[in-house]
């Protein structure tokens, strides 16, 4: 008893002259205490001693030293060898924290409720190791630092936070960290977070996911700053319920064997987007900045996947999928994969996206809700088949939305090598912007319901089908139009039987076999008809009265009809012969006078052509 007193009476006074800090070794741990905040410390009996609140029974200590180490408040460093690891804890701390270990695999919990000191505790992992692992629980919100960490636990998750507050996983910027977990193990994901996990920091992270995911939050998942690599996971690259937000940084996931991110919904009822994402439960994706590359190969897998609602408005995103279609045994249907998925709405209001699908089935774009575009830029490839399985079949479609789809800005290309590049079972509106859609096979832009062209510039073309083609009325009242479509009985303009194409604005030029009737033009808005032979991508097209240019056209890039004989050739106002090997052109612009005789000059033909405020089509 008197030797403890006297040996720590010693050490006292040695902290006291040089303003050193005690340094107590329990085992792998050693807790640190500054010289200016260690104060008295008590013992009892001569079995334990208690320092800034942390009590120790002295047989577990197994040395007590001082250095000239300078200590950071709240800090706990965890620094992994090869088969161990040594645990640093910051005496304001040390209270809180309590530690165990077998080999490199450490358990850390933390017991505090609130902010010590006015901040959190921060875990700073660094250190390689084969055969290691960090556990962390505890029930206030904390961060863990990866400050140069490679580690691999060859069994379950080489991170497992069971703490369902907040975590901060932070990146130290310079410093590159590689995490994997081992193969048929039980964990959820080779980095696993109970709570809400934020994602940050200004270094490099890789992950490579063995069992199951590559990174797996209980709630929530944001992402900033950091550079983040999964480069394998068996499920998804990135999963979480609640919201998946994404605001800068660089993040590239590939070599997964399910989505790429996939948000699910914690709860069973939407609170849909908050205020600040305040106690969100929306299922919803966000992606605000940074870049994101993506590239899945499952059957039936998706790049971004929302349980609720995407909203993407800044980024550089692309998103790849190449697996080929499934058949979905719970849903009873066949599917493909998709590159953006929202089970709920999708709005596109800035970024760059370049979306490429090769699969059978599969679609870039598939919104079950509804779809809205209000800027950015949007390149979207399928190239893939159908999907069939019994009676159920899953069809490649570039762009597609079960509900209504707006375009009122933004620079959109859509290309479909076997179906419909642009389709919506809901009305389509275009207000804005520049939309081009190509189609080898099918209508290059197809709506289910009534179709509204307003403004912007729009392009339909289809080397198999329609150009534009509504199952309900198509009203063009702004904009430049222009729809190509293939022989009879397709049409560059095609409004279903029973509707009409009604005509009271803008710039229009269609071709195809034929071309809808159109009724309802008014004032100085008339259109002119007229045929002439196949011409394909960069003919010009114009409009003259007789010197002056009324309105000029180049037929877009793609399009490449076959042009045989035998199909009809409407004969409209001041049309040219019904029949032969011609299309059928119609055109329509402000300063058009009804009556009038214009000429139509289509590459190196010219045709005169009378005005009238209707059109009797297909």
């Amino acid at each position: 008893m008197k030797k403890t007193y006297a040996f720590i009476t010693a050490l006292m006074l040695t902290i006291a002259a040089t303003g050193q800090t005690l340094n107590v070794h329990v085992g792998s741990v050693i807790y640190q205490f500054p010289a200016s905040q260690t104060g008295v410390i008590n013992i009892a009996d001569g079995e334990s001693m208690t320092i800034m609140g942390k009590t120790f029974t002295l047989a577990n200590v197994s040395s007590m030293t001082v250095d000239n180490s300078e200590v950071t408040d709240n800090l706990v460093r965890v620094e992994y060898g090869t088969s161990s690891a040594t645990v640093y804890v910051a005496g304001n701390v040390a209270q809180y924290v309590d530690a165990s270990f077998s080999g490199a695999h450490v358990t850390l919990t933390q017991s505090n409720s609130d902010a010590i000191d006015d901040d959190e505790i921060t875990y700073q992992l660094s250190g390689t190791t084969t055969d290691g692992s960090f556990n962390l629980a505890g029930s206030y919100k904390c961060t863990v630092s990866l400050a140069g960490l490679t580690m691999t636990n060859p069994s379950s998750a080489a991170i497992n936070i069971t703490n369902g507050k907040r975590i901060q996983l932070s990146v130290k910027g310079g410093t590159e960290n590689t995490l994997t977990d081992g193969s048929n193990g039980s964990q959820k994901a080779c980095i696993y977070s109970k709570g809400q996990l934020q994602l940050q920091g200004k270094g490099t992270l890789n992950v490579v996911g063995n069992t199951k995911h590559g990174i797996k939050s209980g709630d929530y998942i944001t992402a900033k700053n950091l550079t983040l690599n999964i480069t394998k996971a068996v499920g998804d690259g990135i999963s979480c319920n609640e919201y998946f937000q994404m605001r800068s940084g660089t993040v590239t996931i590939k070599g997964v064997g399910d989505d790429g991110i996939q948000c699910d919904l914690d709860g069973y009822t939407s609170t849909g987007e908050t205020a600040d994402h305040d106690d969100e439960d929306s299922g919803n994706v966000y992606l605000e900045g940074g870049t994101l590359n993506v590239t899945v190969t499952a059957a039936a897998s998706k790049g971004i996947k929302a349980a609720g609602d995407m909203k993407i408005s800044d980024g550089n995103i692309t998103v790849t999928t190449t697996g080929s279609g499934a058949y979905d045994s719970d849903d009873r249907d066949a599917k493909g994969c998709a590159g953006l998925k929202t089970d709920g709405n999708m709005t596109i209001s800035g970024g760059t996206l370049t979306l490429k699908s090769t699969g059978t089935g599969g679609k870039c774009i598939k919104a079950d809700g509804a779809l809205s575009v209000t800027g950015g830029t949007v390149e979207s490839t399928t190239t893939g088949s159908t999907y069939s399985y019994s009676s159920s079949k899953a069809q490649p479609k570039a762009i597609m939305a079960d509900g209504n789809m707006t375009f009122s800005g933004g620079n959109i290309s859509a290309t479909s090598s076997k179906h419909e590049a642009i389709e919506t079972k809901g009305t389509l509106t275009i207000e804005d912007g520049t939309v081009y859609a190509l189609s080898t096979s099918d209508d290059a832009i197809n709506s289910a319901s009534h179709m509204y062209l307003k403004g912007g510039t729009v392009a339909g073309v289809s080397n198999g089908n329609d150009g534009i083609d509504s199952n309900g009325n198509m009203y063009i009242s702004g904009g430049t139009v222009i729809a190509c479509g293939t022989r009879e009985p397709e049409c560059g303009l095609d409004a279903a039987e029973r509707y009409a194409l009604y005509i009271t604005g803008g710039t229009v030029l269609g071709i195809g076999g034929g071309n809808n009737s159109v009724t309802a033009t008014t004032g100085s808005q008339c259109v002119l008809s007229t045929s002439s032979s196949t011409y394909s991508a960069g003919t010009a097209v114009a409009v003259k009265n007789g010197s002056t240019v009324l309105a000029s056209f180049t037929i877009p890039t793609g399009y490449s009809p076959s042009s045989g004989g035998g199909f009809r050739v409407p004969g409209g106002p001041g049309g040219g012969p019904g029949g032969g090997s011609g299309f059928s052109y119609l055109l329509s612009c402000p300063g058009l006078t009804s009556g009038t005789s214009y000429t139509v000059t289509i590459g190196s033909t010219s045709a005169s052509c009378k005005a009238s405020t209707s059109y009797s089509g297909r």
